[in-house]
């Protein structure tokens, strides 16, 4: 790791953690809202390059309503919302085809993805708000950057067997197999310090299944960065670059505890 990712790193966790820590639930909705805002931006310039203040502007509207209904409004209320919204993203394609029709079917898939996949950002918050909620919240980002520096040490250390080359050439095996041991490790500190509701079986089968949850996360924006030609999201983490280069793998950690929360450990507060 660099020395400007470390301090990036380190600048991020001096603002982070004490408004976790002491900011209460309203503290963790103003941060994952501005996230996710920037997110979005981050994702219209990536997917919409000379449209992105046109479609940026759209996806926006369609991921403010989704993410603001399934935080604040009925939750028989988000199918419906979502389900008009999908219908307005096709209708409005449909009504400005432009001279490249064969780009509008790809041009709604990139907002619905947009929508869909950004509003994960709200189970953040949904977790918050369950018993235990801090620490929930601590999970997914143990979870998550621990399993991604146990996979960058373990990788320059033991990597010889590569991953999947053609969207990560540097992530390996052993890199995950590191960063799966070190992300079970830290559900177990979790566990000691903030959720006795955790067996040690919970332990063992949350860190595995999470953290490898989490590389397929890192794998899918990868993903998505090359097929937009990209090589970050964004610049506004030095040495990190964008936000959606660091919480990929947390919005696909998130959605998977907070169902293991409302199934397993129920109910939620």
């Amino acid at each position: 790791m660099t020395l400007t990712r470390v301090a990036a790193a380190a600048v991020g966790l001096v603002i982070l953690l004490p408004s976790m820590l002491y900011g209460g639930e309203l503290a963790i909705e103003i941060i994952v809202a501005v996230a996710a805002v920037i997110a979005v931006s981050e994702f219209a310039t990536m997917a919409f390059g000379e449209d992105r203040w046109v479609l940026g502007g759209v996806l926006l509207a369609g991921w403010g309503a989704v993410y603001g209904t399934a935080l604040y409004g009925p939750s028989e209320l988000l199918f419906v919302v979502f389900g008009v919204g999908t219908a307005g993203i096709l209708t409005w394609q449909t009504l400005r085809p432009g001279p490249q029709m064969n780009r509008t079917a790809d041009l709604a898939g990139r907002l619905l993805l947009g929508v869909a996949w950004l509003s994960c950002f709200a189970f953040l918050v949904l977790l918050r708000r369950a018993d235990h909620g801090l620490s929930w919240l601590f999970l997914v980002l143990v979870i998550s950057w621990l399993g991604d520096t146990g996979a960058y040490f373990a990788g320059r250390a033991f990597g010889r067997t590569k991953l999947y080359p053609a969207i990560s050439p540097k992530k390996t095996w052993e890199g995950v197999v590191g960063g799966v041991i070190l992300a079970t490790v830290g559900v177990f500190v979790v566990r000691a310090v903030g959720l006795p509701v955790l067996s040690v079986m919970d332990c063992l089968v949350l860190g595995p299944v999470l953290c490898l949850a989490g590389v397929v996360g890192d794998l899918g924006e990868s993903m998505l960065k090359r097929s937009f030609e990209v090589k970050d999201s964004g610049w506004i983490l030095p040495g990190h670059g964008g936000i959606l280069d660091r919480v990929d793998s947390v919005l696909f950690v998130a959605p998977l505890l907070y169902a293991w929360v409302l199934i397993v450990e129920a109910p939620l507060g």
